[in-house]
Parts: structure tokens; sequence; C-alpha cells
């Protein structure tokens, strides 16, 4: 049997809009199992990315418990949870210190969790490491390990971010519609290399996308949010005989 690595119990999520308070996520139960592979569904405002900011730590659970590894964390602030959790967003200029250079933002990343000493930064040592885990994605970022994170193209930063999220292999990686704001070639290009990251360092992950296809073809896993509550969850064998108009049935909107 798979060991629960993340569970959500009874989460319910309320906010102020305006005069009125307004429950994104109802009752929420979700449990992630170590290895899971998840993509998840829903329409706009159905709570994917709430879900995702109450995992983080972006928004603490108006009630229901966040477990991480047996350890209720629904308290600990973001930064606590950013020693176990990495994500990657939609925005290419998030995740990212535009100002240092790719190979720096990768020393960075290889750091994390670790304690802050001073200490000599070891870059020279770490370039051709650097510079062959960058060669694996396929889009040339080996040959801009001194170049500015914030003159590279939109598909090499958001592949960068990719690099420096799983590097320590987080206990959850988020994947927060990561390749949204890319066009068609390079997206297909970073999900291919997000499939061959995930398997190689056997990652616990939940992607958000609106590409159905991408849900279908990705993953051990699919679930379906729909008003704050998981709407349906698709293991495997199930998810294999799912087509794309079957997945329409949950939506009253288009989602491509």
């Amino acid at each position: 049997m798979s060991e629960p690595i993340l569970q959500l119990k009874n989460i319910v999520v309320t906010v102020n809009s305006g005069n009125e308070e307004r429950q994104i996520l109802k009752q929420l139960n979700l449990t992630i199992n170590r290895g899971d592979f998840v993509t998840v569904l829903g329409t706009n405002g159905a709570g994917k990315t709430t879900l995702f900011n109450t995992i983080a730590g972006n928004l603490q659970p108006t009630a229901g418990q966040v477990i991480l590894r047996q350890r209720d964390i629904s308290r600990d602030n973001e930064e606590k949870r950013a020693q176990h959790l990495s994500r990657v967003f939609q925005d290419p200029k998030m995740g990212t210190a535009p100002r240092m250079t790719v190979a720096e933002n990768l020393l960075l990343a290889q750091q994390r969790g670790q304690r802050r000493t001073l200490k000599l930064r070891k870059l020279r040592q770490n370039r051709d490491k650097f510079r062959e885990m960058a060669a694996e994605i396929g889009n040339g970022l080996e040959n801009h390990l001194d170049t500015p994170t914030g003159n590279l193209s939109g598909g090499q930063r958001q592949a960068l971010s990719l690099l420096m999220a799983t590097m320590t292999t987080p206990d959850i990686l988020l994947l927060d519609e990561h390749t949204a704001a890319l066009d068609p070639k390079t997206s297909e290009q970073l999900m291919h290399y997000t499939q061959k990251r995930i398997t190689q360092s056997n990652q616990t992950c939940l992607m958000i996308t609106h590409h159905l296809e991408d849900a279908l073809a990705y993953g051990n896993r699919l679930i379906v949010i729909d008003d704050g509550r998981i709407e349906a969850d698709f293991n495997a064998t199930e998810k294999q005989k799912l087509s794309r108009e079957q997945l329409y049935e949950f939506f009253d909107e288009t989602l491509s």
C-alpha cells in the first residue's frame, strides 16, 4: 500500500470579499501518496490556486488540517514550509532572481533548506554540474550560465525555475500552470522535461493545468476541482480510459 505523504482533512478556506465572506474551499479532503504525479483540473474560480496556496502556506485554512509526513503543518508559515515544498508559477518572472546569473540562481537553489553561514560560494566548482543539468533541458540554457536570468527567454526562465525547484527533491512539488504563459512548442518541450525530471527523482507532484491533453497524458492520477470540492479523483487505470469528451462533462465552460 502506498504511503501518504500529504493529507488535507476537512479543509475550509473563507475569504473576505468586500463586506461579504465567501468560502473558496469547502470541507475539502485529499490524500497524496509518495510518488504521485497528480494533474489538477478545474474552471476559473473552482479553488485550484487556493488549494495550492493552502498547501504552500500562503493561506492558512479557516478550518481543517494540512498533514505533511504525519505532522500537522496547518499553522506553519510559508518560509517554514519552503524547506519541504517547491513551487513553479505560471509567470516565468517568478521563482528566479532576475539580476543573478543562471549559475548563481542554481547555486542558490542547491542550498535550499541549508543553514546560512559565511562561506565561499564554490560557484566555479559547480559549473560543470550545472552545465550538464541545464543541457538536459534541450533549449540551450547550458550556454547561458553567465547570463542574468532576466535576459533569458520565457521558456528558458521557466525551465530554470523547474530545475531550481527540483534540485534538492522537495517532499512536494507544486506546478501552478507552469506552461500556460508559453507558446505551444515551448510548452510541449517543457512538459517533456517536466516528466523526465519528475521520473528521475521519483518526485511527488501536483500540477494545475488548463490543457486537457496534458492532464490526460501526464501523471498517474487526475483530480477535478469544482466549487471548492474534489468533484472527481481518477487513478491511473481510470485515467487511461478517460477521453477529452468525458472530461468536458465535468465543466460548464471550456477549459482550453
